[in-house]
C-alpha cells in the first residue's frame, strides 16, 4: 500500500490549535471526523475556513483533514484557516505572496488578558463610591 502524499500546516488562534493536512482530492473538508457543515453550522465560520481556497482558486483541488483542540468555535475556525494557509504555501510556493498580502499567513497573536487582583476582570474595576 502506498502512503498518500500531503502537505501539513499548524494553525493557531487564541487558545485553539489546528493540525491541518492537505491531500489532493475534490474539496472535501473533514474536521475532527465530521464534515465542515457538521463541525461548523455557522455559515460565517465556514466562509472563514475556506477563505484561503477561494482566494487562491484551489477549493476543488485539495481535501482537508484537520484536528482541532482548545479554544472556542471562532478560535478553532481561525486556527484551521491559518493551518490551511500554511499548508497551501508549503504545497505551492507561488501562492505564498497572495496569502501573505491578505494576512492569512500571519498568526493573530491576540489572546485573553489575565485578570488582575482588585479588579473584576482584566480591566473592569468595581464601581467607585464617594460615600
Amino acid at each position: 500500500m502506498t502512503e498518500a502524499r500531503y502537505s501539513y500546516g499548524t494553525g493557531k488562534r487564541k487558545c485553539a490549535v489546528a493540525q491541518v493536512r492537505l491531500l489532493s482530492g475534490s474539496g472535501n473538508i473533514i474536521i475532527n471526523g465530521k464534515t465542515l457543515e457538521e463541525a461548523f453550522p455557522s455559515p460565517v465560520l465556514r466562509k472563514r475556513i475556506v477563505e484561503p481556497f477561494q482566494l487562491t482558486q484551489t477549493l476543488s483541488k485539495f481535501n482537508v483533514v484537520a484536528k482541532t483542540a482548545g479554544g472556542g468555535v471562532s478560535g478553532q475556525a481561525d486556527a484551521i484557516r491559518h493551518g490551511i494557509s500554511r499548508a497551501l504555501a508549503k504545497e505551492d510556493e507561488t501562492l505564498r505572496r497572495m496569502l501573505r498580502e491578505h494576512g492569512l499567513l500571519t498568526r493573530d497573536s491576540r489572546i485573553k488578558e489575565r485578570k488582575k487582583y482588585g479588579l473584576k476582570r482584566a480591566r473592569k474595576a468595581p464601581q467607585y463610591t464617594k460615600r
